[in-house]
Formats: structure tokens, C-alpha cells, sequence
């Protein structure tokens, strides 16, 4: 008579964690072992998924910026960043008090079409920096204006398109454009490089902008339309200044139209009390009509 083999207890494998007494086999004593079970077998494969996704998302370049939930935070804050400079109403406030000459360009012009590149460049310069919004773009556009595009060809064959950059508080700056993306579209559409930088201008130093354009701060031309942004930073930082007009009036925000008034009311009234600029060490005041073209490109 078959005498009939007792049976071994298999436990459930999502029922207990294996010990090494379970990776033995026992074929003398089949005595059942009992098993540990779990406190929630469903939670650790849930805490095994998650950690899969996440080693597949350190892998992955760039994931934090794809799906960070503060991107849409990151968008409201350059949105509202743009129209409103706290650090700009400060350092214009310390200006106003302890050095308004800084407000002062070494040159002013309608646009950049007026700017002699090659005479710049014969002085000694070596280095242009633009801002962008009106002053080479339409406000809070990222392409060119177009009638600026034959001067702008201009700079770049003089100085060398690894020589020219924009740097501008709406893009390259890591607070408001933190997935470089408007920087990149800049870098295509002018093509050249967009300085990356963390302090909104007029604050911070000239660190970002030598690497950039390796060259000294005293042969940086800084070309801009805000006195209290564009001019006071090029001057704090030893660059040659120069202010162009606002391209249009159309799109600019409420604040920048009144601060912009209150900075030629300011500087008027300066003038009149004989407030002059400080001369450059490459380009006297005398000697400023040098670049100034007659007729625009």
C-alpha cells in the first residue's frame, strides 16, 4: 500500500519576508515553518515602485525641472519680478542719496543703429553687453526688433559673436527663468550667448560677464534704456554706458512707465545743478561724438 507523503506548508510569498532558514531544504524533517508575516505586504510593494521610479528619475536629466511642482510658482514670480524690481527701488534710493552720478550714460542715442561699433572698438573696447526688453526687443519679446538687425550684425562682425551677450533681468536670470528656456530661445533667435546670473541688475558685480566675455570690466560697452537698472549697474562696474530710448511704449507695464518718468525728472533736475559723468578711461567726454553715427544703419 502507497503510504502517501505528507505535505510540506508553502507559505504565500506575499505573506512573510524569507529568512535563510527558508532557502534550506529539508527533506528528512518536513516539519512546516512558520512564517513572519508582514504588517502590510501591500505597502512594500507599493515602497518598491516608488523607489524604482525615483533611481529612473536621478538618471534622468534635468526630471526636477520637468515636473517640480514650484515651476508655476517660478512663473508667477517673473512675472511679477519684471514689473516690479524691489532690489532696483532700493539701490535707486541709495543712488538718489550717496551717488546720482551713476544714473549718468557716457552716451546716449535714439537707438542702437546710432552706435559707431568700429570706433568703440578702435578705442579699446572688447566686450558688448545689451540689455534685452526695449532696448534691442519689443517688451517681454524674445526675438529682435527688426530694424535694429543690421546694427546688430554690425557689433557681432566687429567684436565677434563670442565677444557680444545680453543680460537682462527677464531672461538668463535663475530666479524667474530657472529652466534657461527663454535664455536658449534669445541665444537662437540673436545668436549670442545670454549671461546667467542670480542678483537682478543694478545689484550684483561684473564676475558673470568677464567669464563670459573674458575680457576686463573697464573694456565692456553696456548698452540699456533703464538709468536706475542698465546705466547705474555699467557704471557701478566700470563699463562704458550707453542709454538708448525705450523702442515703444506699447506693452510696458504701469510701474516702468512711471519710474522711468520720475528717472528723467530726477536727472533734469541734476543737470541743472551741473551733475556731470564720470569720464571713461578709454573714451573722454570730449571725445564720446567719436561713436555716435550721424546717420543710422
Amino acid at each position: 500500500m502507497a503510504h502517501s507523503t505528507p505535505l510540506i506548508f508553502q507559505p504565500n510569498i506575499c505573506n512573510f519576508s524569507p529568512t535563510k532558514a527558508h532557502c534550506k531544504k529539508n527533506f528528512l524533517n518536513p516539519t512546516p515553518i512558520n512564517p513572519t508575516p508582514l504588517k502590510n505586504p501591500r505597502n512594500l510593494c507599493i515602497r518598491r515602485e516608488r523607489k524604482q521610479i525615483n533611481l529612473s528619475a536621478e538618471k534622468t536629466p534635468q526630471f526636477h525641472l520637468r515636473i517640480s511642482p514650484n515651476m508655476w510658482w517660478a512663473k508667477l514670480k517673473s512675472a511679477i519680478g519684471q514689473r516690479f524690481n524691489l532690489e532696483g527701488i532700493i539701490s535707486a534710493s541709495k543712488v538718489l542719496t550717496n551717488n546720482p552720478n551713476l544714473l549718468l550714460p557716457h552716451l546716449k542715442v535714439p537707438n542702437i543703429r546710432y552706435i559707431n561699433w568700429e570706433e568703440l572698438h578702435r578705442k579699446g573696447f572688447r566686450g558688448v553687453v545689451f540689455d534685452k526688453d526695449n532696448t534691442i526687443t519689443l517688451p517681454y519679446s524674445l526675438t529682435l526688433w527688426d530694424p535694429l538687425r543690421l546694427s546688430m550684425e554690425s557689433c557681432k562682425a566687429v567684436f565677434g559673436e563670442g565677444n557680444v551677450a545680453v543680460l537682462s533681468n527677464s531672461v538668463g536670470l535663475y530666479e524667474f527663468d530657472p529652466d534657461e528656456s527663454k535664455a536658449a530661445a534669445v541665444e537662437r533667435e540673436l545668436g549670442v550667448k545670454v549671461v546667467r546670473h542670480r542678483v537682478k541688475k543694478p545689484g550684483g558685480g561684473s564676475e558673470e560677464i568677464e567669464r563670459q566675455l573674458g575680457c576686463q570690466p573697464m573694456e565692456v560697452v553696456m548698452v540699456g534704456d533703464r538709468r536706475f537698472t542698465d546705466i547705474v549697474f555699467g557704471n557701478r562696474n566700470g563699463f562704458f554706458t550707453v542709454l538708448t530710448e525705450p523702442l515703444t511704449g506699447k506693452g510696458e507695464n504701469f510701474v516702468v512707465k512711471m519710474v522711468r518718468k520720475m528717472e528723467e525728472l530726477v536727472v533734469s533736475n541734476w543737470f541743472r545743478r551741473n551733475l556731470k559723468v564720470k569720464s571713461h578711461c578709454f573714451l573722454g567726454n570730449s571725445e564720446v561724438g567719436l561713436v555716435l553715427l550721424e546717420e543710422p544703419l
